[in-house]
This record gives structure tokens, sequence and C-alpha cells, in this order.
């Protein structure tokens, strides 16, 4: 038989991207005295300045620096961290967008390549590490962080889109298989948060919230479980109903809010 259910009040979470706007928020959101949180980012010197503020609210941290783009390597590192502390939480947070411009042909094989290794390998691997052993368990949570982006493509970011089209179909696929399992999968849609990665991309950007404010939106809807966590509420309905609309319908409404120029 499994424990009680994690996502009420978990006591060890791992946190992939960190050091980004969403996964530093996110960590900041969750320390506090008696958990364990497990941070992972690229960026060691970020990584330490996060592990501290952490540890100031009363949390203990665990740092990895491994690189997601090389899957069977982190497949193997969260395989054994899992075996030493038990995930109760698992945020699939780490991604990146690379953006065409202006004159590009087409986005290039080795920019697709790239974004997709983080943003989708990059997820599976993590999927992979930590799942045995919440399955062992029967007990557990998987947030996925996708993005609106998959629900409707937006011009410049084609991969980028592709890639969270994808996290967002294979965490609901998981939510069904793994319910009866007692492991709980989310998936989590944000709009445009005030990050480095969205600073990077133009074109309008409506909504735009902060990444503190994305990170209780989160945490909330992890406690309560909800199979897709989208927000803000009105750009996810907007996007949503772009999603279903004829394509020449929603193509010109994309270009009068200002995509596709």
């Amino acid at each position: 038989m499994g424990g009680a259910p994690s996502w009420k009040s978990p006591r060890t979470v791992l946190i992939t991207g960190a050091t980004g706007g969403i996964g530093a928020a996110l960590a900041q959101s969750y320390a506090r005295p008696n958990r364990t949180l497990i941070l992972h980012g690229r960026d060691a010197s970020r990584l330490a300045v996060l592990t501290t503020k952490c540890e100031a609210s009363g949390a203990r941290v665990i740092g990895l620096t491994f690189d997601l783009r090389d899957a069977p390597a982190a497949v193997q590192a969260l395989r054994r961290i899992s075996t030493q502390e038990p995930i109760d939480l698992a945020i699939v947070n780490a991604g990146v967008t690379r953006m065409m411009q202006d004159g590009d042909q087409v986005e290039s094989l080795e920019t697709a390549r790239e974004v997709l290794a983080v943003n989708l390998d990059g997820a599976l691997a993590t999927v992979a590490g930590v799942l045995p052993e919440m399955r062992r368990r029967r007990a557990g949570q998987i947030a996925l962080v996708s993005s609106l982006a998959a629900y409707v493509g937006l011009p410049k970011v084609p991969v980028y889109c592709a890639s969270k089209a994808a996290l967002r179909a294979y965490g609901e696929a998981l939510r069904l298989w793994l319910a009866p399992q007692g492991i709980a999968v989310n998936v989590v849609l944000p709009g445009f948060v005030q990050t480095e990665m969205t600073t990077r991309v133009a074109g309008p950007k409506p909504a735009l919230m902060s990444p503190e404010r994305a990170a209780t939106k989160i945490r909330r809807g992890l406690e309560r479980n909800r199979a897709r966590i989208a927000f803000p509420r009105s750009l996810a309905w907007g996007l949503l109903l772009l999603s279903i609309l004829p394509p020449m319908l929603a193509e010109r409404i994309l270009r009068a809010l200002g995509f596709g120029r």
C-alpha cells in the first residue's frame, strides 16, 4: 500500500532549472524548516546564492549541477539521489528557448536539437530518473513545466512551441497511467513570466507577471493536484479557444494581436 498523498506538504522537493526565474522563485517558495530541497542548475555560482537564501528560510538544500543534455548521466544522477533522498515532488522545470532572427531562412538544426535536448529529452530523463523509486513507494508527484505556447504555435519560436506541446501531451498521458499507482502528474502551463528567457524573446507579452506570482500559482495548483495549472486564466482560455478555431480565423486573430510580424 502507498503512503498518504505527498502533494499536500512534500518533505523532499526536486526542482530542475532552479537557477532560472521560475525555478528560483519556486525554490524560495518551498523553502521552509523540515523540508529538503534538491536544486538543480548548471550555473554553480547562482546555485550557491540560491542555496544560501533557501537555507536562511530553514530548508536543507542539496545542489546538483549535472548537464541535462547528457540524458544517460542525468538519469543515473537522479536515480542515485532518489534512493538516498525519497523525492515527494519533482518539478521538471529546466527549459531554454531560441528565437529566429530576421533574415533566417530556417531554424537551424543545431538550434532545434539544443532546445529539444533540454526541454524534451531533459524532461524525459528527469522523469526516468525519479519515477522508479516513486513507483516502488507508490507515492509521489511530478510537475512538468510546459507553456501556454503548447496550445498555439507562435512564430519565431517554432521548436520551443513544439517541445512544450510534446511535454504537455506526455504529462497528460503519464497522469492517466500513474494515478492508480498513487503518483500524481501535473502539467504547468505558464503564460509570459518576467525572466531572462522571456526578455530575450521579442514581440508582445500580454499579462506579463513576476516569477514570484507564477511560483505561488504553481504551488497552489500542485497542492490541489490540478491536472493542468494554466495561467493567467484569461490568456489560457484565449489560447485554448484559438487552438480549436478554424486555422484561418485563429491566424488572423494572432496577427491582430501582434504575433506573426
